[in-house]
């Protein structure tokens, strides 16, 4: 039995720019739709063609490409978060609340890439 209990969500979340270019850029090129864009916190999230899977784009001065983050959807980040510590995951910092969107925790696996738990909180509005 998992540790965790994930939903039926992931969002690939990338390093990018400018959100709106690439938004537009991935809306030309693969037919990608944007879902929003959240200015004020610099992120801006796409459709795909695959159920239950989106992708995000961070707005950084600098990106790394390459550096790709899945994002893993639960229902209640809390409780995965206090069973993945306590099955000796290492987490960066707090859980960080973004009011009535998202709660979010970075964590990484054994080889130190970086992976996110995100609690939906618009569900709940």
């Amino acid at each position: 039995m998992p540790v965790v209990t994930l939903d039926e969500t992931i969002t690939i979340a990338i390093s990018v720019r400018d959100r709106h270019a690439s938004a537009k850029w991935y809306g030309e090129m693969l037919g990608f739709e944007p879902l929003y864009h959240a200015d004020d916190v610099g992120w801006s999230e796409l459709t795909t063609f695959s159920k239950g899977v989106t992708l995000g784009l961070g707005e950084q001065a600098e990106p790394a490409p390459g550096n790709s983050v899945p994002v893993f959807g639960v229902p209640d980040i809390q409780t995965a978060r206090r069973n993945l510590e306590a099955a000796g995951v290492a987490f960066d910092g707090e859980t960080i609340e973004i009011e009535g969107m998202v709660r979010t925790a970075t964590f990484y696996d054994p080889d130190g890439n970086a992976l996110m738990l995100a609690e939906d909180l618009t569900k709940a509005a």
